[in-house]
């Protein structure tokens, strides 16, 4: 994959990651200060994230950090993370429904890229 589209994809991935930890901010109502986006605890657990992925070593050719054989993320923060995921993940339909149909999208078609591996390893 060429650097441009690997940059274009960590961005993606970044704005698509902090706007799922907003979601989850939003509907805990936790209390940020005035003209915060997000309260301390998640200002906090997305910038994280965000490092993660700015120094991911396999953006070329992975999708998701969650099907991604290496586990970048301390296990406490991983841990917050898939709970940020699970409420927010749902919710981004309504939120950000182009986001959404774009992560629907990449799922499916790295879905369709192993079944087609997979059936190739068979026919041999």
């Amino acid at each position: 994959m060429q650097a441009d589209a690997v940059e274009k994809k960590r961005r993606q991935e970044q704005k698509t990651v902090k706007t799922i930890i907003e979601v989850y901010c939003h509907g805990h109502h936790h209390k940020r200060d005035t003209g915060a986006h997000l309260c301390p605890e998640c200002q906090a657990l997305a910038e994280y994230a965000l490092q993660r992925i700015e120094k991911c070593p396999r953006m070329d050719v992975k999708t998701f950090c969650s099907v991604c054989p290496i586990h970048c993320y301390a296990p406490k923060k991983r841990a917050e993370i898939q709970k940020v995921m699970r409420y927010g993940g749902p919710r981004m339909l309504w939120h950000h429904p182009l986001m959404t149909l774009h992560h629907m999208f990449l799922s499916w078609q790295m879905r369709f890229q192993c079944s087609k591996k997979n059936k190739n390893s068979f026919a041999k």
